[in-house]
Parts: C-alpha cells; sequence; structure tokens
C-alpha cells in the first residue's frame, strides 16, 4: 500500500470514529431525564371513598434515586380531621427541605360501628401502594418519614413499628400521639373515661373485656430494636393523653437501644402555640437532618 492510500485509510477511519463518538454523545443526551419543575396536586385519589385522598407536593430536579418523601396524617380522634390541619407542616418542610417530596393525607374517619381499626392502618398502606406505583411518574424513592399529630401521630407510630414489612420508613414523628390503650393512666382514671367509651362505640370493643384488641392498635407493644429513629413531643397538661404516654414510649425505646429525642413541655396541654410551637419545629427540622 503506497503512502497516499494510506494516509487516506487512515483519515477515513478517524472520520469513521469522530462520527460515531458524536452519535454516542447524542444517544446519551436523548437517555438524560429532563429537569422537572416544582409540580404540586391536590386531592389525587388513592381509593373509591371520598376521603381517600392527598395532596403531593413534588420538587423541582427531583429523581426516583434519591427524592424522599414525608408523609403528613392529621388528627381528628380518628373520627374528624382533614389533611388542611397539616398546612403549617407542608410550609415547614417547604421551606427547610426544597429537595423532598410530601404528601398529605386524608384517611377514612370513624364514626358508631365503623371501626378505625385496622381501616386507618389499611388506608396508609394504600397511599404507600399508590406512590410506588406512580413513582416513574412522580419521580420519588421509596423512602419515607411520617408526621403525625394527635391520632394522626398514633397512626404515624403505629404504621411505622408494626405494619412497615418492607421497611420503607426512615424517621417517625408523634405530636402528642396516644401509644398505648391499656395504659392504667387511661383504664384506671374516671377523667378518660369518655375517651373509653368512644373507643367502644367505634370499635364495637369493650377495653376491659378485650384488651388484647387494643393492644394489637397500640405502638407501645408494637415496637422493636428495629423502629426507624422517632421523635416525639408531649405535653404535662394534656387532658386527651396522659402523661404516662410519652414518658413510658420514650423509655421503652431507651431500653430497646432505639435513635430517639423526647421532648416534654411541662405546662402544655394537647398542642400548644407560641415559643415552644417554634421550639418544636426547629427540634423537629434539626431531627429530620440527621435522620432523613
Amino acid at each position: 500500500m503506497n503512502s497516499t492510500q494510506y494516509k487516506f485509510n487512515k483519515i477515513l477511519i478517524l472520520t469513521f470514529l469522530i462520527i460515531g463518538f458524536y452519535s454516542c454523545s447524542d444517544d446519551n443526551e436523548d437517555l438524560t431525564p429532563p429537569y422537572l419543575a416544582v409540580s404540586e396536586i391536590e386531592d389525587v385519589a388513592y381509593g373509591t371513598d371520598s376521603d381517600q385522598v392527598y395532596d403531593i407536593y413534588l420538587p423541582a430536579g427531583r429523581s426516583k434515586l434519591t427524592t424522599k418523601t414525608f408523609i403528613l396524617i392529621h388528627g381528628g380522634s380518628w373520627i374528624s380531621g382533614d389533611k388542611d390541619d397539616m398546612t403549617n407542616f407542608v410550609t415547614l418542610l417547604k421551606t427547610n427541605f426544597p429537595d423532598y417530596a410530601i404528601v398529605n393525607i386524608n384517611y377514612r374517619l370513624a364514626n358508631v360501628g365503623i371501626s378505625p381499626f385496622p381501616m386507618q392502618t389499611i388506608d396508609i398502606q394504600s397511599v404507600l401502594g399508590h406512590l410506588k406505583n406512580n413513582s416513574d411518574t412522580y419521580q420519588i424513592k421509596q423512602k419515607y418519614a411520617f408526621i403525625g399529630a394527635s391520632a394522626g401521630a398514633h397512626l404515624a407510630m403505629l404504621y411505622s413499628y408494626k405494619y412497615d414489612r418492607n421497611s420503607v420508613t426512615e424517621m417517625v414523628c408523634s405530636i402528642v400521639g396516644p401509644t398505648n390503650f391499656t395504659d392504667p393512666s387511661y383504664l384506671d382514671d374516671p377523667e378518660y373515661s369518655d375517651i373509653l367509651m368512644a373507643f367502644k362505640y367505634a370499635t364495637g370493643v369493650d377495653i376491659f373485656e378485650n384488651p388484647s384488641f387494643y393492644e394489637d392498635f397500640s405502638p407501645f407493644h408494637a415496637v422493636t430494636e428495629i423502629a426507624p429513629p422517632t421523635i416525639l413531643f408531649y405535653g404535662g397538661k394534656d387532658d386527651l393523653v396522659p402523661t404516662s404516654q410519652g414518658v413510658n414510649l420514650n423509655t421503652k425505646l431507651t431500653e430497646l437501644d432505639v435513635v430517639h429525642e423526647f421532648i416534654f413541655y411541662e405546662n402544655e396541654g394537647h398542642g400548644w402555640t407560641g415559643p415552644n410551637l417554634s421550639d418544636t419545629y426547629t427540634k423537629l427540622v434539626n431531627f429530620t437532618k440527621l435522620h432523613f
């Protein structure tokens, strides 16, 4: 082969290599997902009941590989309440965790003859199933932190400790959530007799005749050493949730060596405002940054 032919072949090979390189680059660019803008969708149905809806707040630049999700659960004694009650937490989380998704849920409410248990834990499972089925659309990871208030805090703990068989919960927060329905502070104190009667009307089960039913739905009796990091907020003058509810769970989490933090406001009741609410927000944000 003469030198002219050799140079021609060399140039031809280089040309094909260059074309191939840029073709591969174009293909790779086509495989790169587009940058996703902020998206907020209200009243997404996850079931057929009108209460089975959630609002979802999706951050910009989210990815199925990295974007975790907060699940918010409202209170209301298992018989009332609405996701709008958690609006302040939506604002708090959007401000402090702009790269996380937020899901604020409604769930079916109990009534006379319509037991909250296990209906409401089934609804939580349905929410997570719906999020999983739509993870490609939402571009969110199957890792969650639960934040609940009052009855919603009870449900958050109960689901995280007992029903999360896929270990998708990485953190749980209880704000004045009942932890143990068979607590002597409930059973022996006449001050809480109306609450026990309400439980009976809703569940159809008398706590004195069948305490094991209530043990099954008590986070205190469900928690184990593999529980996710937990942060607890309770008031010393709560007329709905005895002081022992938070204190005893705190002791048990310590015995089980579960990562947790217990915040007790001695002069607060079943919820609070002002400086202690600001303190709650600060401690929740700091705990979340460490564990979620």
